[in-house]
């Protein structure tokens, strides 16, 4: 036996309590977890009860975790990481085992998807799991094994394969350009302009590097999403500043067009991503090599 039953809770009382210490609110543990807050309070009385110890401080109706429940958490994330990650497994057994990616949702349906073809053709032993996640995330509170990320490759704890560098075009429907003045970048200064929440600055930044100085953020609408701001520019809503990857198919049909030049390189870059304690995890060893031999050149910006 590995130990006495009061020492081995139940995963959906654990799963509750970690739950909790990450999104902060009963009502946001009930909606991930598809329980009622009366389940999810029962969860962690039973836990509580279980392990004889208070783990949940309970104000106005409000939960929280105690100092000693938050200590607790910290050690049985990568706990239940693992089990998910082995059950995982268990599911899709493969000769050559599973890899389960996280991907940035537009960057992994246009850049990456196209390319695994290859990697099923030559590595049909490797099963990959993908998930979509916008936002950068904690390996230890996740089930993932390696990811696909934007940003300046500073994560903490991790390992990293430069894929590619931002490259970034202004386009905007044909139609949206009558009266304006086409391949000055000061004519976009009087268009709609189109903002992705994930680049809150790169229409200043882009701005700055063509030479035109601007006061304070650069007025225009805000989208979640790089799908959703694709079809607001198709329709003509206003002037889109898109990843190279995410234009050409568009550009190149006429669906839209890109007046004022080139794309031009910015700061920040798509790289694959893993946890130092996962770096010689089989299939992704497999799927880094790979994948190496479809990235960009180390080529950063001048500085």
């Amino acid at each position: 036996m590995i130990a006495p039953r009061r020492f081995l809770p139940s995963i959906a009382s654990l799963r509750a309590l970690e739950a909790l210490e990450r999104l902060g609110s009963a009502s946001a543990v009930a909606e991930e977890l598809s329980l009622t807050q009366s389940a999810v309070s029962r969860q962690l009385q039973t836990l509580e009860e279980q392990m004889g110890v208070e783990l949940i401080q309970r104000s106005r109706k409000r939960l929280s975790l105690t100092p000693a429940a938050r200590d607790y958490v910290a050690e049985i994330r990568p706990a239940l990481h693992q089990i998910a990650q082995a059950s995982m497994r268990l599911q899709v057994p493969q000769a050559g085992g599973a890899l389960n990616l996280a991907i940035l949702p537009a960057f992994g349906m246009r850049w990456l998807m196209p390319r695994l073809p290859d990697f099923a053709r030559l590595h049909p032993e490797v099963t990959i799991n993908m998930a979509t996640r916008l936002h950068p995330f904690n390996f230890t509170g996740e089930p993932f094994d390696a990811a696909i990320h934007f940003g300046s490759g500073d994560w903490p704890g991790t390992d990293r394969l430069l894929l590619k560098h931002e490259q970034v075009l202004p386009v905007c429907a044909p139609a949206l350009l009558t009266g304006h003045a086409t391949g000055d970048p000061r004519a976009l200064l009087s268009m709609p302009l189109l903002h992705i929440e994930t680049r809150p600055r790169a229409w200043q930044d882009w701005l700055a590097l063509k030479g035109i100085a601007t006061v304070g953020p650069v007025p225009g609408t805000m989208y979640d999403q790089f799908s959703a701001i694709i079809q607001a520019a198709l329709h003509g809503l206003g002037v889109a500043l898109l990843p190279d990857y995410l234009a050409e198919q568009d550009v190149a049909t006429g669906r839209l067009v890109a007046p004022f030049g080139p794309a031009t390189e910015m700061p920040g870059a798509y790289y694959l991503v893993w946890p130092q304690a996962r770096a010689h995890h089989p299939p992704l060893t497999v799927f880094r090599d790979w994948l190496g031999g479809q990235a960009q050149p180390e080529d950063p910006l001048p500085r």
